[in-house]
């Protein structure tokens, strides 16, 4: 049985390292699904960057809405998956008007299909910094705690990333990360 891990965290806190470094030493063929859209030429050269990163083990599914139809496509079909990450996801959602409510259940519906994959996701916290200036942050924050509770409680681990430390609030422990030089060596997961 696979299991799902919630990894989220401040911007630059270390989330998509630590997600990363924890598939990686799973075996089998990984999916990355990814919600960033090269919108700009730095977009472009990050996206490139990140895919080269990641490795020939990697199959990369570029999809910036359909996160479930992707998961319903993929989801017991490779062993690891790693979603990076949901707060572009979230953002690309209220950018296209789409019924937040109905997005997010049918996201915990679908990974909760992929009984067989050990599932990854990435997403920020936003939740305890100020409180947004303009209405559309306010919205943006408080529906982006709404989908990480959601997750939060499906998931069978979750890990808070503080200065590149993990802080393992629900689950098993996993990675021993160094917050100066990312994954440490020969440590892996203990389950």
């Amino acid at each position: 049985m696979g299991k799902i891990t919630f990894i989220l965290g401040g911007a630059r806190s270390g989330k998509s390292t630590y997600a990363l470094g924890e598939a990686n030493l799973l075996k089998g063929r990984k999916a990355f699904i990814a919600t960033a859209e090269a919108l700009d030429r730095e977009m472009e050269r990050r996206i490139a960057r990140h895919k080269a990163e990641r490795g020939p083990e990697w199959d990369t599914f570029e999809e910036p809405i359909d996160i479930k139809s992707v998961l319903k496509g993929i989801g017991n079909k490779y062993p690891v998956i790693l979603i990076d990450c949901i707060t572009l996801w979230v953002s690309n959602l209220l950018h296209k008007e789409l019924s937040l409510k109905e997005e997010f259940e049918s996201l915990v519906k679908a990974l909760l299909r992929c009984s067989d994959a050990d599932v990854y996701l990435v997403s920020n916290e936003v939740g305890m910094g100020v409180v947004p200036e303009y209405p559309l942050g306010r919205v943006y924050r408080d529906q982006l705690g709404l989908l990480n509770k959601m997750i939060a409680s499906v998931a069978d681990r979750v890990i808070l990333m503080t200065a590149g430390i993990p802080v393992t609030i629900k689950g098993e422990t996993g990675l021993k990360i160094s917050p100066d030089t990312g994954l440490s060596g020969g440590d892996g997961p203990e389950r």
